[in-house]
């Protein structure tokens, strides 16, 4: 176990309170960042529960910390307080999400940090869950514990965006991943798509591939590019999302290497069709499971597909094409984020458009961004923003 010594943390840039009994924002911002790094470990693996980390520190020094690795094991609370057995005693408590309170399926944090004798707890973000929303607050409270709360919580909100949405609306989070030339292309007019960005911009697709439940393309994506759909992240390793193909008239061959290529997650296709008849038949003698869901002008209903989704247990739906597909999720106001790679390069008029037909027809019905955010990775550039 590592100790952050008082002399670690001044050499760190850690600043401390003068005296330990004293609250310093500071202080408790520089733990409150280790937590989250704990957290950001089970990205991807926890749903339909929230990502969480928890650090207990004592003396100035993190003497345990843990997270919560997926769905049915112990909450990031738990695990700390388990690896530091006796010594939590008297120690101040970090942790991302305000502790839990019910009985779920593990029993509640509230009470474990309670019997462990921590002093006091530092929350970052609030849970909007009904069984949760300040009742783990309360209890603690009431038992003598210090309780702090909203330390990074923009930052630890921003962690948890698709939990806190699939609580709030019963709808997934969805982000679109598309990369685009400079003049919008998404590939020639030949349909030639290899490669628009360069290895710096895909391997930062497959780290985004690890982090989230689902990854979810339209049939003309899979006709025309034959994907895998996988994370391969650098180095190897990685976990693979659930792979959910659209296709409203099961048109798509089942030698396509999406439905061919083994892998641990399962996938998905999404269709109108009667996933007891032939044609899906095809699919589900390959282990494909096929979703008969229902229709909206012709096509599967996007909206439909994604409450299956949230009730399925999973909270983040990356879109990765194609150009109807992104349409649609915009178009029906069904997108929350957009990650669009700008790569140095000019097709020209007779490229294909990345976001397909968005119905506007004055500026003013124009689809607007915020918090936009940009990154250079190579030589593409990466744009960040939230939907409005």
């Amino acid at each position: 176990m590592r100790l952050l010594t008082r002399a670690r943390l001044k050499a760190r840039g850690a600043p401390r309170a003068k005296r330990a009994a004293d609250f310093d924002r500071a202080v408790a911002e520089f733990f409150m960042r280790i937590a989250l790094e704990e957290a950001s470990k089970g990205l991807g693996r926890t749903s339909p529960n929230p990502a969480v980390g928890a650090v207990l520190v004592k003396g100035g020094r993190i003497i345990a910390r843990g997270y919560h690795q997926k769905a049915g094991t112990a909450h990031a609370e738990v695990v700390a307080l388990e690896a530091a057995g006796p010594r939590a005693r008297g120690a101040d408590l970090y942790t991302t999400l305000e502790p839990c309170d019910h009985y779920g399926r593990t029993p509640p944090c509230s009470q474990a940090i309670i019997e462990a004798g921590v002093r006091r707890v530092i929350s970052a973000s609030a849970d909007p869950n009904p069984k949760v929303n300040g009742k783990g607050i309360t209890r603690l409270r009431r038992a003598g514990v210090e309780v702090l709360t909203g330390v990074l919580q923009a930052e630890a909100d921003r962690l948890n965006r698709p939990f806190f949405k699939v609580i709030r609306t019963r709808l997934p989070y969805v982000t679109l991943k598309a990369a685009v030339t400079l003049d919008g292309k998404l590939a020639t007019a030949t349909g030639d798509s290899r490669w628009v960005t360069g290895e710096v911009a895909r391997a930062w697709v497959h780290r985004l591939r690890d982090r989230v439940d689902v990854l979810l393309v339209g049939s003309n994506t899979v006709r025309k590019d034959n994907p895998k759909l996988t994370t391969r992240l650098p180095g190897g390793g990685g976990k693979d999302p659930v792979r959910v193909v659209v296709d409203s008239r099961l048109s798509l061959k089942a030698t396509h290497t999406v439905f061919t290529q083994r892998s641990a997650a399962r996938t998905v296709l999404a269709t109108l069709e009667d996933p007891s008849g032939r044609k899906a038949r095809r699919f589900t003698a390959l282990g494909v499971e096929v979703w008969q869901v229902r229709e909206k002008r012709g096509r599967v209903d996007l909206k439909a597909l994604l409450t299956r989704l949230a009730q399925e247990g999973l909270n983040h739906v990356l879109v990765e094409g194609g150009a109807e597909m992104y349409g649609s999720f915009l178009r029906d106001r069904l997108a929350d984020e957009l990650a669009l790679f700008l790569a140095p390069k000019l097709i020209g008029s007779q490229g294909l458009s990345w976001a397909g037909d968005l119905g506007v027809k004055v500026m003013a019905e124009a689809l607007t961004l915020k918090n936009a955010t940009f990154e250079q990775l190579g030589e593409d550039l990466l744009l960040q923003a939230q939907l409005g």
